[in-house]
């Protein structure tokens, strides 16, 4: 699909979630500007929310797409729009936004090559979702920027962040 009806689709769906987040964000190819997107990425902060029979907030929208992995509640889903185009839905919280954000912006290789491997030679793991020092601390990176200034690595611009 072309950038342009992708990022239409993605700014739909933003806008549809958005009142049941505290923070939400396009990621992925998306963010990168690439010219065909094979899916759309988003990472959100989800207000409070219900499940099941009281079903509410975020999963009231949700629920209603086709789903493909992932059953609310969950840290990750992935559901088919109408449309007919992917949706990778990522959830986190304010410790681990930047993290995640770095992370599901991607490429996968920017990803892995320049922040996986290079947080896991200076004794970092990611588990669950958060960032953990050598000692097994949980480290909290609430921006894409705090996740390069631990690294120490010069903060990419999104649509740079191809190997």
């Amino acid at each position: 699909m072309k950038y342009s009806k992708a990022k239409r689709i993605a700014d739909s769906v933003l806008q549809e979630l958005k009142p049941h987040c505290e923070r939400i964000e396009i990621a992925g190819s998306i963010r990168r500007k690439k010219e065909y997107p094979n899916d759309i990425e988003i990472v959100a902060i989800p207000k409070p929310y219900d499940v099941d029979l009281f079903e509410s907030g975020i999963a009231t929208v949700v629920n209603k797409w086709e789903r493909v992995k992932g059953t609310l509640p969950c840290r990750y889903t992935q559901r088919i729009l109408p449309e007919g185009i992917k949706l990778d839905l990522f959830f986190a919280t304010y410790d681990n936004w930047g993290l995640i954000f770095a992370i599901r912006t991607g490429s996968a290789e920017f990803s892995h090559q320049k922040l996986a491997t290079v947080w896991v030679k200076q004794g970092y793991h990611s588990k669950d979702g958060m960032l953990h020092n050598q000692f097994g601390k949980q480290l909290p990176i609430r921006e894409e920027i705090d996740l390069f200034n631990l690294l120490g690595i010069d903060w990419v611009e999104p649509i740079d962040r191809i190997i």
